[in-house]
Order: C-alpha cells, then sequence, then structure tokens
C-alpha cells in the first residue's frame, strides 16, 4: 500500500469529512546517474556563469523574473514564504459539476482518498450522493505550499483526488489548425469512409483491461541492465550498430478506403484463425494419440485382408483360407506333407 502523505478533511458544506491522501500513481522512470567513463566516478551538475564560463559558489546565486529583456526582480526565501497559501489540511468543496464535462487535458496527478477514524460514515455519505448524480467536485486544496485546483471523482467504492491544471495553464484549441466541418457533415470524411472506419472501432472493441499494457521500452532496458548483471559485464559500453537511415519518401495520396478494408480483412482473418485454433488446441492430446496408433491399426488390418483374401486353387476349385486368430501371437504350425496329400486325395 502506498504512503499517506497527507492528512485533513474534505469540507463539504458544514460536515467535516476525516480522511488521508495516498497517491494513485508512481514514477516508473529509470534513475540513472552521469559516471565519468575513465573511472566511474559520479558527474555532478556545475552552475556557471554564462559570461564568464566560470563556476559560480551557491551563496552568490539568487532567483530572479525577467520582466525585460536582460532586467530582472530578484525574489528571496522570504519572498517565497510570504505568498504561500495557508494550508488549511483541508479538501475545500467549492461546486459539483458533470463529471463528463470536464475535459482531460486538465488533469493532472491522481490520489485516492481514504477515509480516516470517525470519517467512514461521511465518506459513504459523499460517495453514495456523488455516484448518484453523476457529479464530479471541483475543489481547493493545499499540497507541498502549493495551492492546487482538483477534481473529487467516483471510481468503484474509492473517491479520486486528481489535481487540475488552471485555465491559464491550458493553450486554448482555437490557437490548433483543425478540419473545419461542412454543415449536416463529418470534417473532411466520407459517409463510406466513416462507415469502414466505424466497423473497424467496432471489431477492435474491448473491455478496458489496463495491465495488458506495458512500458515495453522500460522493461527491454531493464532486460539489458539485468543481462550485463548476471555476465559481469556492468561496466562495458554497447557498441553502436550500423543502422542505414531510410531514404526520405515524398508524400503519398492515401486511399482511405482501401487502408479501412485491409484492416478490416486483417481483423477478420485474425479472429478466424483464433477460432479454428483454439478447439485444434485443445483436441490436440486425442489427435496425436490416434496418429502414433494408426501404423500398427493399419498393419493389423492390412494383415487382416491378406489373410481373408489369400487363396490355393486346385483344379477349378478355390479354398479360401481361414484367417489367423489375432489374439495368438505365434506362428502358425506347418501342415506335413502326408496330411496335405491325403486332403487332395479327399
Amino acid at each position: 500500500m502506498s504512503r499517506i502523505i497527507w492528512k485533513g478533511a474534505i469540507a463539504f458544506g458544514l460536515v467535516n469529512i476525516p480522511v488521508v491522501l495516498r497517491p494513485a500513481s508512481r514514477n516508473q522512470t529509470l534513475d540513472l546517474d552521469l559516471l565519468d567513463v575513465r573511472d566511474m566516478a559520479p558527474v555532478g551538475y556545475q552552475r556557471i556563469n554564462k559570461s564568464t564560463g566560470k563556476p559560480v559558489d551557491k551563496e552568490h546565486i539568487v532567483k530572479g523574473y525577467q520582466y525585460a529583456k536582460d532586467e530582472y526582480v530578484l525574489l528571496n526565501e522570504e519572498d517565497f514564504r510570504q505568498a504561500n497559501v495557508e494550508a488549511t489540511q483541508t479538501v475545500d468543496i467549492v461546486s459539483f459539476v458533470d463529471a463528463e464535462s470536464i475535459p482531460p487535458y486538465y488533469f493532472d496527478t491522481p490520489y485516492y482518498l481514504e477515509p480516516d477514524k470517525r470519517g467512514e460514515r461521511g465518506y459513504a455519505l459523499l460517495h453514495e450522493t456523488m455516484r448518484r448524480t453523476g457529479k464530479a467536485a471541483l475543489a481547493l486544496v493545499v499540497l507541498r505550499a502549493r495551492q492546487h485546483l482538483a477534481a473529487m471523482l467516483v471510481h468503484d467504492d474509492a473517491l479520486v483526488l486528481n489535481t487540475m491544471r488552471f485555465a491559464d495553464e491550458v493553450l486554448p484549441i482555437s490557437e490548433l489548425h483543425l478540419p473545419k466541418a461542412a454543415p449536416g457533415k463529418p470534417a473532411g470524411a466520407h459517409a463510406r469512409e466513416v462507415e469502414m472506419a466505424t466497423k473497424l472501432v467496432e471489431d477492435m472493441s474491448e473491455d478496458w483491461q489496463p495491465e495488458q499494457y506495458r512500458d515495453t521500452y522500460r522493461d527491454d532496458l531493464m532486460a539489458r541492465i539485468d543481462e550485463r548483471i548476471e555476465s559481469g559485464k556492468t561496466h562495458q559500453l554497447t557498441q553502436p550498430a550500423d543502422v542505414e537511415e531510410a531514404p526520405r519518401q515524398g508524400a503519398k495520396v492515401i486511399d482511405m478506403v482501401a487502408l479501412l478494408r485491409q484492416s478490416l480483412g486483417k481483423r477478420g482473418k485474425q479472429a478466424k484463425d483464433e477460432e479454428e485454433t483454439e478447439p485444434a488446441r485443445r483436441k490436440a492430446p486425442a489427435r496425436h494419440a490416434a496418429a502414433r496408433k494408426q501404423p500398427a491399426a493399419k498393419r493389423a488390418s492390412t494383415t487382416a485382408a491378406k489373410r481373408t483374401n489369400s487363396t490355393t486353387r486346385t483344379g477349378t476349385a478355390t479354398v479360401k483360407r481361414a484367417p489367423a486368430k489375432r489374439e495368438s501371437h505365434a506362428p502358425a504350425a506347418r501342415k506335413s506333407p502326408s496330411t496335405t496329400g491325403r486332403k487332395r486325395a479327399a
């Protein structure tokens, strides 16, 4: 379980709900250090004066805000302390909005809200009310000496607090060059293309299963690191491979319908192969067992057929030999000449 990083309460009107805040995400970025390849010593970051090119001692460094070219306002720790908002230890709900009305690019970092001592009843009340109304709570909270706008959302049995970006931190969509839609028509898309694209989306739709997606780049890099550790080649660098750059190709006219049709065909073939493979995989042991028994059975049937169809001729009469019993594995005894002669005389 993740550690508690904050304790406080949810201010819901006149109701206070004691809660604790736990991280709902983790940073999986590899922590790499800079090293001097000659002696494996760590390399630190050095503060350099950009005018003289010489190092600057820490006591000579101050922070400044550039309000005009080469003109700064100097700030020190006292300025930051006086500007900090008071940490009230409260998730102060200011309003409720439809959860689906919040654009996804406003969300920043998720946290889990867990009821603290004597907070279970109020927590359950707020959770159930928000679940029934489909609302998200917009709140203000101070975390790590900084005030955040946050959205409180319902997920399963938990309340999730997701810090948000303020409006002036989000660039306006109006600055983008987007295709314009004609009245009553989708932007830049033909009806046939939309129909086939919709079919492809339906074929590719599945239940949300986030555990099936992984950072394969990080996994591959960790596999290379583990291989180096096991082989003892921890200080050996990988030599660059000879990779030829592919020639740049000019712009091509895209036949969207052909690409969609090809994608649908590929999805259909893949589904058919999976359907055919699954029953075959279940019947595989029985089929292999039958294949092993087939040569013996075939030899037995062939031997029986030969014994049944083999004949001895005496004049115009044909006498069929009786097939030998399958239970007996001993060779048949030879008949004596005298016995055979008596039968012929008879």
